[in-house]
Formats: C-alpha cells, structure tokens, sequence
C-alpha cells in the first residue's frame, strides 16, 4: 500500500456528523422514560449491534432494540427518525471538505432513506454514497467497502479511508484500506487495528489537500 492515495472514503454518522448529540437529545426527550446520560450508552449498543449483524436487518429495528438494551422504551428510534434532520457536522469537517480534491465517498451503516439525509445535513458533495441498505450488510463486513470502492472505480489499497469508530476502523484496515480513525470519544484502540488515530481532523486535512 505504498502507492498514491487515489480517494477518500468516510464514516458519516461518526467521523462526519455528531450523531452523539442527537442520541443524547432524543434520550432526553424520553422526559420519565428517558435520561440523558443513556444517550452514549444507546449510541454504543447500537454500534455494537450493527458491527454483529452482518447481512442487513431494518436499522431502526437495530436501533429500538439497542434503545431497550439500555433500558430506554423502544419509541426511542422513532424518535431518533423525527429528528434525524437536526444532524450537525463537526466543526471540523466542512473546512477540509471544501478543500479536498481527490474523489469521496461515504460509507454508512443505516437506511438508504436516512443515509441520504444523513449526507443532505453534511453541506457537501460525495461522488458515491453506499449504505448498509443498498450494500446488503453492515460494516465490518466487507461488502460496504468494496461497493463503495467498486463504485469509485477505485482499488480498496488505493483509498484512504477516515473510521468513526472502533468496529469501523478496525473492519476497515482487515479489508484493505487506509484506515485513521478519528476517535472523538478517546475510546480505546481496538485490537487487531495498526492505523494511527486522531482526535479531530484538524492534521489529518492537509495530507490530501
């Protein structure tokens, strides 16, 4: 993998977008039923459950059961659904997207119907958006990788990849890769994983501008 880096592929609900905020909210909004200090612990059950699931189940069924995982009603992930629109970008983000040259594409485990409005709430164009819905599986599984690298025109080992989260970075790299992980939360490396790892994106922009 010594060669030029020929495009990039993101995470969006993790490296791109602040879903944390939103899990927080929707948590909150629970009133009696809620709280939100259960909001990171749904959104992490959530990733877990996503990262074992392999081929594609509906995503907010996925989501309702990590909600009562955690002790949360399961309306919790329609909740999530109303307010999916209410998506913020990192602070980060937009400033190295608007200079990024080389061709992008996200990779997302959700819906197609949320992953395309998950992309509207980023503010910025991709050249190929693949969700866990149209790959038929949910990463780590291969099959989102390699759809968005087949869609690219792009071999894997020629396309830097920026994870959000530990089962993404991780699953990125075994399959080929250029995987940093932007690890907002300080969550732990995972095993099996040897890309560095970043807090923000800040020194991570200039390498492709």
């Amino acid at each position: 993998m010594s060669g030029p880096v020929r495009a990039v592929c993101f995470d969006l609900l993790s490296a791109l977008l602040d879903s944390w905020t939103l899990w927080d909210d929707v948590a909150e909004s629970l009133g009696p039923l809620g709280s939100r200090a259960l909001g990171r612990p749904w959104r992490r059950r959530y990733l877990e459950r996503t990262a074992a699931t392999g081929t594609y189940a509906p995503y907010l069924e996925i989501v309702s059961a990590a909600a009562s995982d955690v002790g949360l009603p399961r309306e919790a992930a329609r909740l999530l659904d109303e307010r999916w629109d209410t998506l913020e970008p990192w602070p980060d983000v937009l400033p190295g997207l608007s200079a990024l040259e080389l061709p992008r594409a996200v990779v997302t485990n959700c819906s197609e119907d949320l992953g395309r409005r998950a992309v509207d709430r980023v503010g910025a164009a991709f050249d190929v958006v693949v969700t866990a819905e149209r790959a038929g599986a949910y990463k780590p599984d291969g099959a989102p990788y390699r759809l968005a690298a087949r869609e690219l025109g792009i071999p894997l080992e020629d396309i830097a990849y920026l994870a959000g989260s530990a089962f993404d970075a991780a699953g990125a790299e075994r399959h080929g890769l250029r995987v940093t992980w932007v690890n907002r939360l300080a969550d732990p490396r995972p095993i099996g994983f040897h890309g560095p790892i970043l807090d923000s994106l800040r020194t991570w922009w200039p390498a492709f501008g």
